[in-house]
């Protein structure tokens, strides 16, 4: 690492002999204190965006739930309506029926 930071300059803090280069050693602790801003602020969003995504799907399963139980309801809001169906033409044969028998019985 010290012979990296030798390329590009002298750095009192880290070598004795320098005598002064306080520009590249501001240059080179700008860029160790950004980089560890940076990560910073990346894990942050990240994290902020790991609980939304979470709660997002939480939302997506609930939503599903009851789209579910709303087609159960459907199918069996159908299946009464068709035995209604069923009974109101049973009893509208049976009205018919009655009727004939009726007719028949007065001639």
């Amino acid at each position: 690492m010290v012979e990296i930071l030798v390329i590009w300059g002298c750095l009192p803090e880290i070598t004795n002999d320098c005598i002064d280069m306080t520009n590249a050693s501001s240059t080179y602790l700008s860029i160790l204190v950004g980089a560890i801003i940076g990560l910073a602020i990346t894990w942050w969003i990240y994290n902020r965006q790991k609980k939304i995504s979470d709660k997002q799907d939480v939302g997506l399963r609930h939503i599903k739930d009851l789209e579910e139980s709303h087609e159960r309801i459907l199918k069996s809001i159908e299946e009464f309506q068709k035995h209604q169906e069923r009974i109101l033409n049973q009893i509208l044969s049976l009205d018919k029926k009655i009727d004939c028998a009726i007719e028949n019985k007065d001639t």
